[in-house]
């Protein structure tokens, strides 16, 4: 059971799952939303637009029938009336059209959003397979489809005999009814029946899109070992990233290690820590961490310091001032100056004695750290993964 629990889709799809499903043209789409959208815009249509068109078109029809007999066997002014009442039609109708056009592009932003995918246009020979259509017949999808479209078949078809059996007395009565009288009465009976047709599938768009959202939703949950499997690709495996930051600081420490010889000094706690520092000489900058360890780094540190013959000074408090509030590559903060002048002075003294010899130099024993100075905000130790 515990493995099995592993491949149950239980956890929401993440970001990276919804953007390549997007990317393949996969996103929720509700077919009822978009053909409730078109049909609305039609229907505010035919109602401000409708009289003028109407209008439009008596016109056309009135002057399109209203030419000499003799033009009746001119073909080309046939042609010519054809042509323009062709134009004019099109142009009467080109409102409606461009509010039909409006409502299909902006029927998608209402669940899914626009999507362009070539991907969605690629040739999936899968789609071939004879099992796989067996099943997607079957399969809960499409009996969800075929439940909607009795329900709509039942909802238009009850709404459309409902609304003729209440006007059924006014349509019989049409026929009683002066030509241009019956025509208007008509249309507005008309225009009631696909009211009330649209009303009915503004009903069944209000209950399949959040239907679709929640579809799709379920389709693309993802397994425990998938969301596990997706934060490794994206994030690294944790084993090799913990390899490679391993080798870095081992990289890092060897750059380090390599920059003691060249010191000028190194100061130590004794035992636990140790900074060694350089001074380059002519320039206008203060001296440098070059390098800085502890326990076991800070020994390694004097080992190589012994081996190069760099000055060792124990000064403890100095030691642990430069260890906490320096990083490698900076110069000593300013409240530092003095007790590393101290020991920078005592340092090109040794260095004068043993080339030239005379009076050997005082070790400080003391070098006084600024009071207060262990209250300044300490700079996030970056090289603890040294130590």
């Amino acid at each position: 059971m515990a493995e099995d629990s592993g491949l149950e889709r239980t956890e929401p799809a993440s970001p990276q799952r919804l953007e390549k499903a997007r990317e393949e043209g996969d996103v929720p789409r509700s077919r009822e939303l978009s053909t409730c959208t078109i049909l609305l815009a039609a229907a505010g249509g035919l109602i401000f637009i409708g009289p003028e068109l109407e209008h439009s078109l008596e016109k056309l029809l009135k002057s399109g029938l209203a030419f000499e007999r003799a033009s009746a066997f001119d073909f080309s002014f046939l042609w010519t009336q054809l042509s323009s009442q062709l134009g004019s039609v099109l142009l009467a109708f080109l409102p409606l059209a461009l509010l039909f056009l409006f409502a299909a592009l902006t029927s998608p932003l209402l669940i899914g959003g626009w999507l362009f995918s070539l991907k969605a246009l690629q040739p999936r020979f899968s789609r071939l397979n004879f099992f796989e259509g067996v099943r997607n017949l079957i399969s809960t999808r499409s009996g969800v489809e075929l439940l909607k479209a009795v329900l709509k078949t039942v909802l238009v078809g009850s709404v459309v005999a409902m609304v003729i059996s209440l006007q059924k007395d006014a349509l019989f009565g049409l026929v009683q009814e002066p030509l241009e009288a019956a025509t208007s009465h008509l249309g507005h009976m008309l225009t009631i029946v696909f009211l009330s047709v649209v009303g009915g599938l503004v009903l069944i768009a209000a209950i399949d899109a959040p239907y679709q959202m929640w579809a799709y939703a379920e389709k693309l949950k993802m397994t425990h070992q998938e969301i596990v499997q997706e934060s490794k690709e994206a994030n690294g495996n944790p084993q090799i990233k913990a390899k490679i930051r391993a080798q870095q600081r081992e990289m890092a420490r060897r750059r380090m290690m390599s920059a003691v010889p060249k010191a000028d000094v190194v100061v130590t706690n004794p035992s636990h820590y140790s900074v060694a520092l350089q001074y380059a000489d002519g320039g206008n900058g203060a001296p440098r961490v070059v390098a800085k360890g502890a326990d076991a780094v800070a020994a390694k540190i004097k080992e190589i310091a012994k081996a190069h013959r760099v000055p060792i000074l124990e000064a403890p408090p100095l030691a642990r001032a430069l260890f906490r509030h320096t990083e490698l590559g900076d110069e000593i903060p300013e409240a530092l100056y003095a007790a590393v002048a101290e020991v920078l002075a005592y340092v090109f003294q040794l260095k004068t004695y043993q080339k030239a010899g005379g009076l050997i130099p005082r070790i400080p024993r003391d070098v006084a750290v600024p009071a207060g100075y262990d209250t300044l905000p300490a700079i996030p130790d970056r090289q603890d993964e040294f130590r």
